[in-house]
C-alpha cells in the first residue's frame, strides 16, 4: 500500500516547497511540472525517477490515484527538471511491477518496504 494521502497533503504544503530545489540536483529525484486538469495551472511536485533505456520511471509513491499522476496521464506529457537540466516527456504508461525490476536495486528494498509497486513509465522527447 502506497504512503497515505494525509502524508501527501502535508509534504504538498510543506516539504516540496523545501524539497524542490535540491530534488532538481540530486540523482533519482527530479520535479515535475504538469498543468491542473481543470483549472489548468502549472503544478510542481517532487518525485524519485530513474533512467532505463529510452524511458523515464517514476515511482508512484502515492499511487496511481495521485492528482499529478492524473494530470499527467489525461495531458499525455510533463516536464521533468532532473540533474540540473530540463526534459520533455510524452506518452506516459502506468505499469504495476511488483518485483520493481525498473528501478536500480539499491533503491528496490526502500520502495518495498513502503508498498511501492506502480510506476509511471514515459518517452523523452
Amino acid at each position: 500500500m502506497p504512503l497515505p494521502k494525509s502524508l501527501a497533503r502535508f509534504n504538498r504544503r510543506v516539504t516540496n516547497r523545501w524539497a524542490g530545489g535540491l530534488a532538481r540536483r540530486l540523482p533519482w529525484f527530479g520535479v515535475v511540472t504538469h498543468r491542473g486538469r481543470r483549472s489548468g495551472r502549472p503544478y510542481r511536485t517532487p518525485v524519485n525517477v530513474f533512467r532505463i533505456p529510452g524511458w523515464y520511471v517514476i515511482a508512484l509513491t502515492y499511487g496511481a490515484d495521485s492528482e499529478w499522476t492524473k494530470n499527467v496521464l489525461r495531458a499525455g506529457e510533463c516536464e521533468l527538471d532532473t540533474r540540473g537540466r530540463t526534459v520533455h516527456l510524452r506518452h506516459p504508461r502506468l505499469v504495476t511491477d511488483e518485483n520493481r525490476r525498473l528501478v536500480p536495486p539499491p533503491v528496490r528494498p526502500f520502495l518495498r518496504a513502503l508498498g511501492v509497486a506502480q510506476f509511471l513509465l514515459l518517452r523523452p522527447e
